[in-house]
């Protein structure tokens, strides 16, 4: 059975308590009062005894972090900046291609890249509003892709050869017109998408479903943590946001992408190797005009204004002799006139040399 307390123990306990609530102006309790093994603090020398704020403060301190069990954050800071960089570059690309679209400045700056969970960024939404489901192949689930009505009218009364009138913002689902408006932009916001993605791991981003209220599109359960990046669309006086809600299991496999330390080296090397590949396939798919020049022959400006409908020019070059093909005002090759399926054609028969008279 547990021993009863004597009454130096007893008198000893109120000291203590006496002491702790007074503070400093309180009775100090005598250490050869209180039993050696009594009212010790863990982490204090073994026998000190507990003689009120004094030996609590002497307790080491450390840094406390706060931590919401309800919200884990499950991506880490590297990450997230390295998400960060990744879709400012995003954001650039979509103010070029939407600008040059509506032929005026539209731009669009990433804010934030948060952790939430699903229903946190549900609520969030106003509604109506565009409410688009993606598909990630190869990565399993789908991402949201969701505009702002503020930001969407605007745009299509711009289409719509709307002036610098008033755009109203109208609470009701879009209609077919306007959705058939919409979707050309949605197409370019998910070419970007896919495209800036392409330096980490090539993701066909697809247009799946689309909603105008939040609640219809249930992609996870309503507690599972997304990462949320948020973008604000500015177009004149009007503005909107941009959100791309990924669930974390949807790109949890290649999360250790965004860890490595060469990430942003590496992916500035594929970026450029990309942007090579697209400038030379620029390059090769751009047209040339190419002209045959049959004769050419010095003419006065007197007997230019006298030319008349008939006249013969003699140019003194033989009819038998080749003719020669420039590209784009440069001389390159020799070839024969002719006819073909009824049309004016020639025949290449020879590379113009840099030496020869009629390269230059």
């Amino acid at each position: 059975m547990p021993e009863a307390l004597s009454q130096d123990e007893v008198d000893a306990l109120l000291n203590l308590v006496q002491s702790m609530n007074d503070g400093e102006g309180g009775t100090a309790v005598a250490q050869s009062t209180v039993d050696p093994g009594f009212g010790t603090i863990p982490g204090l020398p073994s026998g000190a005894p507990a003689s009120g704020f004094e030996q609590y403060n002497a307790l080491p301190t450390h840094q406390i972090n706060v931590y919401d069990f309800k919200r884990p954050e499950r991506v880490s800071k590297s990450q997230v900046i390295a998400l960060e960089a990744l879709h400012e570059v995003f954001a650039r690309n979509v103010s070029a291609s939407l600008s040059g679209y509506l032929r005026t400045i539209l731009e669009v700056r990433l804010i934030s890249v948060e952790q939430f969970t699903y229903s946190e960024f549900t609520m969030s939404l106003p509604i109506p509003t565009s409410f688009n489901l993606l598909s990630c192949e190869p990565l399993e689930g789908n991402i949201i892709l969701e505009v702002n009505p503020s930001i969407l009218y605007p745009i299509i009364d711009r289409l719509l050869g709307g002036g610098k009138s008033e755009a109203l913002y109208l609470e009701r689902p879009f209609t077919n017109i306007e959705l058939a408006l919409v979707n050309t932009i949605l197409s370019r916001i998910i070419g970007q998408l896919r495209e800036t993605w392409e330096s980490v791991k090539e993701i066909d981003f697809r247009l799946y479903e689309t909603e105008s209220n939040p609640f219809l599109l249930q992609i996870v359960a309503p507690n599972e943590p997304i990462v949320l990046l948020s973008f604000e669309a500015l177009m004149g006086d009007y503005s909107g946001m941009i959100n791309v809600c990924i669930p974390f299991k949807v790109i949890e496999p290649i999360m250790p992408e965004f860890s490595q330390s060469n990430w942003f080296s590496s992916s500035k090397s594929r970026h450029e190797t990309h942007g090579r590949e697209q400038i030379l396939s620029n390059i090769f798919n751009s047209t040339m005009e190419i002209s045959a020049i049959l004769a050419e022959t010095p003419l006065s400006l007197k007997d230019i204004l006298a030319l008349r409908p008939g006249d013969i020019i003699d140019t003194g070059v033989a009819s038998r002799l080749p003719v020669v093909l420039s590209i784009q005002g440069r001389k390159k090759y020799r070839g024969v006139p002719g006819m073909h399926n009824g049309k004016k054609v020639v025949r290449i028969t020879g590379e113009v040399s840099p030496a020869d008279p009629d390269a230059e």
